[in-house]
């Protein structure tokens, strides 16, 4: 088998479906498996995949365990080359599968791989090429530096906006709603870390795959659709809060050590604040901007 690839699903029938319509419409000679894992849906996901992709291999949790866990799941059952994450959320093309196996199999250094993504509305989706959110990154990119001075290194290390979206290069983490990972990239860094419950686990795997020594990849040769969740609506609660706890999480396992108290205190202060800010701003939104 040379690629596996995993869907985590909750509760989006008809993304997941539109999902598998287009990896199974791939034009490839490689041979693939699909697994799916449902987090407990209640919108009738199981059944419908069932009906439709008899072929999937479908597991089914009764209740929600989160990406990392869930991914995990099915990365034990696997049995390909490689293994694809591959959000529920996301289109791929017909040739996007025969083009990253290609580049991965020519290219050994490679431990982790991603593609150009892009926005329902034509933009690039940045987080499928990034830096690391290093205490500096993370200060110039929530204070909006990053806006500013587009084009400056110095202030783009987390987005990378300064490079070319359409050129290939080594970066430092992709996003988890499509990355290719080589089965010898797994075996020696192990899976995704179960502490992050939906955020924070690709950058924190990317990490981990760097340390170990392997190239991590932005190849735009190939895109796919990513139909995110409209900004401008309000998100749960718990959303909101598991992407905090994830940058508490990634600094305290990776960057802890290695500064003194004072920037870490700011960092804890910082993401404390933005948290507050998120909370207050998406009340709002729920509630139409009219605080009750």
């Amino acid at each position: 088998m040379d690629l596996s690839i995993i869907i985590v699903s909750y509760n989006t029938i008809e993304l997941t479906l539109n999902a598998l319509q287009s990896v199974f419409n791939s034009a490839t000679s490689y041979q693939f498996e699909v697994f799916v894992v449902d987090n407990a849906s209640e919108d009738g996901s199981p059944a419908a995949i069932k009906e439709r992709y008899p072929q999937v291999r479908l597991l089914t949790n009764d209740q929600n365990l989160g990406f990392s866990k869930a991914n995990n799941q099915a990365i034990r059952l696997t049995c390909g080359r490689y293994v694809l994450l591959l959000n529920s959320d996301t289109v791929v093309h017909q040739e996007t599968l025969d083009v990253m196996l290609r580049y991965m199999d020519a290219h050994h250094d490679v431990g982790a791989a991603g593609c150009k993504v892009i926005l329902p509305d034509g933009s690039l989706d940045k987080a499928c090429k990034r830096g690391f959110p290093t205490p500096s990154a993370s200060f110039y990119y929530a204070f909006g530096f990053s806006k500013f001075f587009p084009k400056a290194p110095r202030f783009n290390g987390y987005q990378l906006g300064y490079l070319n979206p359409d050129e290939s290069y080594p970066v430092d983490c992709l996003v988890g709603a499509f990355m290719l990972v080589r089965r010898e990239t797994i075996d020696q860094v192990g899976m995704l870390d179960e502490a992050f419950f939906m955020y924070g686990e690709d950058i924190d795997w990317c990490y981990r795959i760097k340390e170990a020594g392997w190239v991590v990849y932005y190849y735009p040769q190939t895109s796919i659709i990513h139909y995110k969740r409209a900004s401008s609506r309000a998100k749960p609660v718990p959303i909101i809060y598991a992407f905090h706890e994830a940058m508490l999480l990634f600094h305290r396992k990776h960057y802890r050590q290695r500064y003194p108290f004072y920037i870490n205190g700011l960092v804890y202060a910082g993401i404390y604040v933005k948290l507050g800010l998120a909370l207050l701003a998406n009340r709002l939104k729920r509630f139409g901007g009219k605080p009750s």
